[in-house]
């Protein structure tokens, strides 16, 4: 197959790995020279859980998912299964679409984790870090991963797009989730630039605000249309940037530094925060 066939003797595991090391370095430099927050707990209590969560979630998915979403990809090139198999489609246009739809069906998985209340449950445990910066792009449940993992195969096989529009999806994916979740302090007129078309730091932080009617918002992890679409936007947060409190609250925010605490935040007894007058 041609398209495929760009991709041969290409380690795409690499090419991904290098593409998240620079990513990840360039966004930690720029919150050390320019933060957007003060953050008093400091990276030496956050960081090694969230590094120690992300290297149990690749280990995870390597073992039970060995092909990965590229190798799915090309597994339903190769075979013609999908839309983009059954009509015979290829080329800039297929590229195009396939990007879009996994963006949005990475938008759908994410709005459904604030909406299902058992995969809250599993999705609350990225909420729960007590500041917002790079390393919070890592912090997923392994539970969460793998879900994720699977419906975003099921997309990729169900479309049959172009292997190449795959792994860029996934490199911009997650440079994006590494860009958004910064603590990153950028000029106000390049933010408002930058988000018409792309979710920004300062978009994505309102998204981890104690306040339920924040939290429910700004989904998007790359493409901020959705967010207007469904009408999810919220441009700003009430308390400014600087003031607004971040996290879940006093029942697990304080203890999420904790690698076994995080883990077991799933099946732990709290429900969704309350709709009080201090937190609306």
């Amino acid at each position: 197959m041609e398209t495929a066939g760009l991709l041969e003797g290409l380690d795409t595991n690499t090419i991904r790995l290098a593409c998240f090391a620079g990513i990840f370095g360039l966004m930690a430099a720029v919150e050390f020279a320019l933060p957007k927050r003060e953050q008093p707990l400091g990276r030496g209590k956050r960081w090694p859980t969230n590094w120690a969560l992300v290297v149990l979630d690749a280990a995870l998915v390597r073992l039970i998912f060995p092909i990965g979403g590229v190798g799915l990809a090309m597994l339903a090139f190769d075979n013609g299964w999908g839309l983009f198999g059954w009509l015979g489609w290829s080329g800039v246009a297929a590229w195009l679409l396939t990007f879009v739809i996994l963006d949005f069906a990475v938008w759908f998985q994410h709005w459904a984790s604030h909406k299902v209340p058992l995969f809250w449950r599993i999705h609350r445990m990225h909420h729960a870090d007590a500041e917002v910066d790079v390393s919070t792009a890592l912090r997923f449940h392994p539970i969460e991963i793998l879900l994720s993992f699977v419906w975003k195969g099921a997309v990729i096989v169900a479309l049959g797009g172009p292997v190449e529009a795959v792994l860029v999806f996934e490199i911009v994916l997650n440079g994006a989730a590494l860009f958004n979740h910064a603590n990153a302090s950028l000029p106000g007129w390049l933010d408002r630039v930058l988000r018409v078309v792309i979710v920004t730091p300062d978009m994505h932080r309102v998204h981890h605000s104690v306040k339920r009617r924040e939290t429910d918002s700004n989904y998007g992890f790359n493409l901020s249309v959705w967010d207007r679409i469904f009408r999810t936007y919220v441009p700003q947060p009430e308390q400014g940037h600087e003031g607004m409190e971040l996290g879940l609250g006093p029942e697990l925010t304080p203890k999420a530094h904790s690698l076994p605490f995080s883990l077991a935040i799933p099946f732990l007894k709290y429900g969704r925060r309350k709709e009080t007058s201090e937190n609306q």
